[in-house]
């Protein structure tokens, strides 16, 4: 059996996130059914985590093993041929049989993308929160260096995970502002479940001048779910990267 290692770009604007449901579209299902046709068997993708409904990817990774004398390009531009448009194989390597891509990831990247217009663009509002706010990014910034470091996010989880941590280290995050587009990424040894976007949700508030930069700490300090903002629209949010 060789571990095969994946790296794949997607549009989620189509499908219920990234893990099989038990009813709507999945990118895990349409990758897991193009994996069938291809080798005449059913095959169970490792992930390197899960995204939300809308949200997109540039760098999702997954393995799988198989047994095959198919060449890595052949398999490449076979799943391509039976995946959905709006997803894509963009790498494939043979991995150590140990390779686990969720166990062995070191850190992750994601960037959340708003773009600021009176009127909505049609071809932007796909891949970037879309609003008409004036925000003060000076103060977002100032907000953002607060996530810095080893913290309990639990303010911003909106799912408490089984084993109760939700101490993650963010050891970048940077905010880049162009006028009428601000790009935030952030990459972190982990992320809990919305956390990304409730962070986001929540520096929006500080943004429009609701919150301050010490409301901002002192909500992340108080690990309290409910002192925080709904998390802002998925369609904003994109992983890029995934590092081992």
């Amino acid at each position: 059996m060789q571990n095969y290692k994946l790296t794949i770009e997607y549009d989620g604007t189509n499908y219920l996130g990234f893990q099989v449901q038990a009813k709507g579209k999945t990118i895990q299902g349409e990758i897991e059914h193009a994996l069938e046709r291809l080798f005449r068997e059913k095959i169970r993708i490792i992930s390197s985590g899960r995204t939300d409904r809308g949200v997109h990817a540039r760098g999702h990774v997954i393995n799988f093993k198989v047994s095959t004398d198919l060449k890595n390009r052949n398999i490449r531009a076979a799943l391509n041929t039976y995946l959905p448009r709006d997803i894509v194989i963009k790498k494939i390597e043979k991995v150590a049989s140990d390779f686990h891509a969720q166990y062995s990831v070191k850190d992750k990247t994601y960037e959340y993308v708003i773009v600021l217009a009176s009127i909505r663009s049609p071809l932007l509002q796909r891949y970037a929160y879309c609003c008409n706010y004036d925000f003060n990014v000076k103060a977002m910034r100032k907000a953002l260096k607060h996530v810095v470091g080893k913290h309990d996010f639990r303010a911003f989880a909106s799912k408490i995970p089984s084993d109760k941590n939700t101490e993650r280290t963010i050891k970048k995050a940077t905010l880049n502002f162009n006028g009428a587009r601000l790009a935030i990424r952030l990459t972190a040894d982990g992320f809990l479940y919305n956390m990304v976007r409730n962070i986001m949700g929540t520096l929006c508030l500080v943004g429009q001048g609701k919150l301050t930069s010490d409301d901002f700490r002192n909500i992340l300090r108080s690990k309290d779910r409910t002192k925080a903002a709904p998390p802002a629209p998925p369609e904003g949010l994109t992983l890029l990267s995934v590092h081992y």
